[in-house]
């Protein structure tokens, strides 16, 4: 499954390329601005928060993010410091329609490079902090589900696996259960 927008198709639970780490951006030439730009585009028309380039089945370290201040990019992204800790109720775009309450570091250093080529430090905390996390899961190949307690976990599985059925196992899953 895949939720289709103006410029990217985001990539949905399933997808082996949500699973891949990705690698450094070498250069930034002009088809990289123009990701970035499309990446931007695809975000807020989706709508979110963040977007990692694998999403849209870009193996590159970039990502997007906008959390109501304006777009902004982070090629290379790592995180170097992290502390405390903050719960919030996480969704994805790449797992839609689900959310969790997910615990993570409160407080985060990002270094990375700006669509310049200029190194860059930002500190993030609360939702800025999360989103920083979630776009560095993504371009290191986890999903949020992976952040889930076990309880938690299974349920979300048992409900993505559903969706991922086709017809016909449906149907004998629904007769298996007694259901149809």
């Amino acid at each position: 499954m895949m939720i289709y927008v103006a410029t990217y198709p985001i990539r949905t639970y399933g997808d082996p390329v949500l699973r891949q780490v990705t690698s450094d951006v070498q250069n930034i030439d002009e088809s990289i601005i123009r990701l970035v730009e499309d990446m931007i585009e695809t975000m807020h028309e989706a709508p979110g928060v963040g977007l990692a380039a694998s999403q849209v089945g870009v193996q590159k370290r970039i990502f997007v993010y906008d959390i109501g201040d304006g777009a902004s990019v982070v090629l290379n992204g790592r995180i170097t410091e992290s502390s405390g800790e903050f719960t919030y109720e996480e969704g994805c775009l790449s797992v839609p329609g689900l959310y969790w309450p997910i615990t993570r570091p409160n407080h985060v250093l990002l270094e990375g490079l700006d669509l310049d080529g200029n190194e860059i430090q930002i500190e993030g905390s609360e939702l800025l902090g999360r989103v920083f996390q979630h776009e560095i899961d993504h371009l290191d190949g986890v999903l949020l589900i992976e952040r889930l307690d076990p309880d938690q976990y299974k349920q979300a599985m048992k409900t993505l696996r559903s969706r991922t059925l086709n017809p016909d196992q449906e149907r004998a899953q629904r007769k298996l259960l007694g259901r149809g």
